[in-house]
């Protein structure tokens, strides 16, 4: 990992975030990790709709830029992952940092269980400054679905090893970009796994996106007009992910005419009295759009 590539809030979550999972390994050596994961049932995959756009609704207790934005109460918490997929969310994202979001991977855990339970089971992605494997597997052994992982923070060695452990975990990888310069290196990385699954007859579908966040890593403010200018440079063979910025119906209606597949939405659906409502009106404001065009 290159520091001058990075922002200081990355490098220090970047810091955070490995001394916790060495602080997590010496209590649960990643051999324990292994043998609960293999008790589990697979992880609950991503399904996409055929209606041409989808949002990953997130449970985020805290923003550096906003500030707090509800108290931890796990019946609110409870409420919300409900409302979320009720809606029609096609993943739930769970930040797990504590300093910064108050997030923790118990919130994981917990918001896995509860939507296993639901009729159609929807999955859940650990939204982390992930930087090893271990932490790949915590989040398979919390229930997850799926990961993010955010190319800046990571060299091509770290990166690649934890796209593998990922993808052998039957997990989705959703890579953060910010920049054209992170396109290009995301891009490799899914070309290559690409070439691979291809050589093994079994294509990544679903399994692989990739995002942009349009927060500028300096003032942590969002940059809209981002999601536009980055698009163009985005693998148009994989779903491609909105993510910050994103408030209102139109939001995402304005995405969905730009090229974006998906919309992963925090702050909005966190300080919406109904988020059931907000993540209705999204989808279907986005997908009216793309019937539209189609």
């Amino acid at each position: 990992m290159s520091g001058a590539a990075r922002s200081d809030f990355l490098a220090l979550m970047a810091t955070q975030s490995r001394e916790r999972s060495l602080q997590a390994q010496r209590q649960r050596p990643a051999s324990v990790l292994l043998k609960q994961i293999a008790a589990l049932p697979a992880p609950t995959p991503l399904r996409l709709s055929s209606a041409g756009f989808d949002v990953i609704a997130e449970l985020k207790l805290r923003s550096p830029a906003l500030g707090g934005l509800r108290e931890r109460s796990s019946v609110e918490i409870d409420a919300r992952i409900d409302a979320y997929a009720t809606a029609g969310a096609a993943a739930i994202s769970v930040l797990t940092e504590p300093t910064r979001f108050d997030g923790a991977l118990e919130d994981l855990a917990r918001a896995s269980a509860q939507l296993l339970r639901l009729p159609q089971p929807v999955p859940t992605m650990r939204k982390d400054f992930l930087v090893d494997e271990y932490q790949v597997l915590e989040a398979r052994a919390a229930g997850a679905g799926g990961v993010l992982l955010i190319v800046r923070m990571l060299d091509d060695d770290v990166l690649c090893a934890l796209i593998e452990t990922a993808l052998a975990q039957q997990l989705f990888v959703l890579l953060e970009i910010f920049d054209e310069k992170d396109i290009e290196r995301a891009v490799r990385h899914l070309e290559s796994q690409r070439r691979a699954a291809s050589a093994n007859e079994a294509p990544p579908g679903e399994r692989l996106l990739v995002g942009v966040n349009s927060r500028d890593l300096v003032t942590l403010q969002v940059v809209p007009q981002r999601l536009e200018q980055l698009v163009a440079y985005l693998p148009t063979w994989l779903p491609r992910v909105a993510e910050s910025g994103v408030q209102s119906p139109d939001d995402a209606a304005r995405l969905a005419a730009a090229g974006y597949d998906l919309a992963l939405v925090g702050g909005a659906l966190m300080q919406a009295e109904s988020p059931a409502a907000l993540v209705a009106a999204m989808l279907q404001t986005a997908r009216r759009h793309v019937q539209r065009v189609a």
